[in-house]
């Protein structure tokens, strides 16, 4: 599957569970580890474990194996789609860590309905 068509299912699989502020990153050259990152908050732990578990379905239904998943039941999960990685946070984990600052986005860079960023 190309990173685009990893890119856009994980988008949806965000959208389908209603995740909010969906934002993807483009991180090519400033490190080894993904391409891109995908960032999206859920209201709740809970939310936040339900939305993960959404795009860890829909990658596997697609035939990916995810690399790994870390934070289960937490405000934080981190799924490891290689090229993508998807970070699914509640609002307070993602103001607290402020990955778009980390790697160098502006607050509106790349917000959802940007798929294509």
């Amino acid at each position: 599957m190309q990173t685009e068509q990893i890119k856009e299912l994980v988008i949806d699989a965000l959208e389908d569970m209603k995740a909010h502020n969906i934002t993807v990153l483009d991180v090519r050259g400033r490190t080894s580890v993904t391409d891109w990152m995908i960032i999206a908050n859920g209201t709740s732990n809970r939310h936040v474990t339900a939305v993960a578990g959404n795009v860890e379905e829909k990658a596997k239904h697609a035939g990916l194996k995810p690399n790994g998943t870390e934070g289960r039941a937490a405000d934080w999960v981190l799924i490891d789609l290689i090229d993508v990685v998807v970070h699914v946070m509640t609002e307070q984990a993602r103001h607290f860590y402020d990955l778009e600052r980390l790697w160098g986005e502006t607050p509106d860079a790349g917000q959802a309905g940007q798929k294509d960023a």
